[in-house]
């Protein structure tokens, strides 16, 4: 059953539909006479608010079925730019409380560092906005809690921008997912299944996302308001190498090339062994002592789910020659290629994978959930904060994936709803 939403957050679309309905009594003008077959009439067109236009609130301005009218950053010097993209009727705000209230918006699509993703999904939600956000989905795992609470409670559209579950080359091994879930699914590679992601299946961690151990205070540069670039993060003085693109390596903000990189990696993971709606059981560290401001580098990450299915990080690309999936009955390495003879033609014997919603624009018209939407998103970015916990602590953990809690470990515990900074709420 689609949810229903509530009348006064739906003012504007209700009016486009109804309208089309009216005008189409009078006359139907087709597409092409328009301005041909990739034309979209106005009034189908959803509108689209980006907080946070830096490069990568910039990269997503254009998107089929959609248009910017409202933008959002700490930051004049992104705004500038970032107006000089768009058209002249784009609003500009320096607080994103603003912008949510804008009955004329859609869409608020999230580009922010990742501290600020739980709050601004939240606050859309509630405001009677669809969401669209970037990856890591929250940066804790109490967040990622509040944020499907609000969506659910206000029938919203959520979708999480990282897209390798469901569309294009799954880096290593040279095909999308959908043949390794049918592999999967089909039992040829037995049960359970151990999945290796280093640089030897084609997978990179990105480990200069590092930060530095003595950051020397600053002054602040006049066209950044560096209190609200804080937000709920703890106040430090500032240092350049603390924000912008460099703000991954820093335990208050994101988690270096785990966090960068985890969902992109671990989300297709947790697809293809049917786990959207769990989480492992325990995670072991292998890692230098990190520094309590600054992320580090690790050597290796294991995950362990309750049917013995583990999934394995490799940090220091250690495992050579190592299948990307392995099972008790064969094994599948990078470029798709398998020890099972004839794998071809065995698997044409089984059904693809069921389809998924993988157009935005459709799920927010139609109310049908985006394929990664607030309920997986949120425990394959379990998947990534459990073990950013385990890393930051120094020790391996072990998890209530029911309960989404650490066993007998109050630190650890603490660290899934962290106390944010006043007045910052979520």
């Amino acid at each position: 059953m689609k949810p229903k939403e509530p009348q006064e957050k739906n003012t504007r679309r209700d009016f486009i539909k109804k309208s089309a309905v009216g005008l189409a009594a009078f006359t139907i003008v087709p597409r092409y006479v328009l301005g041909g077959t990739g034309f979209i009439a106005p009034s189908d067109r959803l509108t689209k608010a980006v907080i946070g236009v830096g490069s990568m609130g910039r990269g997503h301005f254009t998107y089929d079925g959609t248009q910017v009218v409202a933008v959002c950053d700490v930051d004049k010097r992104h705004l500038d730019l970032a107006t000089s993209m768009l058209d002249k009727g784009v609003k500009t705000f320096g607080d994103y409380r603003e912008l949510i209230k804008l009955p004329e918006v859609d869409i608020v699509h999230i580009a922010t560092p990742p501290h600020w993703h739980g709050i601004m999904a939240v606050d859309a939600a509630n405001a009677g906005k669809d969401v669209w956000c970037e990856k890591p989905m929250t940066h804790t795992i109490g967040e990622g809690k509040r944020v499907m609470e609000a969506v659910q409670k206000h029938g919203r559209m959520f979708r999480l921008n990282t897209w390798f579950r469901f569309k294009d080359t799954f880096y290593g091994m040279g095909t999308t997912v959908k043949p390794i879930k049918k592999l999967v699914d089909s039992g040829l590679l037995g049960w359970p299944l151990k999945v290796t992601v280093g640089k030897h299946t084609g997978y990179d961690w990105k480990f200069y996302w590092v930060g530095k151990d003595h950051l020397e205070p600053q002054p602040v540069p006049p066209e950044l308001d560096y209190d609200r670039w804080l937000g709920p993060a703890p106040y430090k003085p500032y240092n350049a190498h603390r924000v912008h693109q460099t703000f991954r390596g820093y335990w208050d903000y994101d988690g270096g090339g785990l966090s960068d990189m985890g969902q992109h990696y671990i989300d297709p993971i947790q697809y293809f062994l049917g786990k959207d709606d769990t989480s492992p059981v325990s995670v072991e560290i292998d890692a230098p002592q990190q520094h309590t401001d600054a992320v580090g580098i690790w050597r290796r990450i294991t995950y362990t789910y309750a049917d013995g299915c583990q999934i394995i990080l490799d940090g220091e690309g250690k495992d050579t020659n190592v299948p990307y999936i392995e099972g008790p009955k064969g094994k599948l390495y990078p470029g798709f290629k398998s020890d099972i003879p004839d794998l071809e033609r065995k698997l044409a014997a089984f059904p693809d994978p069921t389809p998924q919603m993988t157009d935005f624009v459709e799920s927010v018209k139609t109310r049908q959930k985006f394929a990664l939407n607030e309920e997986n998103g949120h425990r394959s970015c379990n998947i990534v904060n459990i073990g950013l916990i385990a890393l930051r602590l120094g020790r391996s953990l072990k998890f209530d994936p029911v309960k989404q809690e650490f066993i007998d470990d109050e630190g650890a515990n603490r660290l899934i709803n962290p106390v944010m900074r006043a007045p910052f709420t979520i």
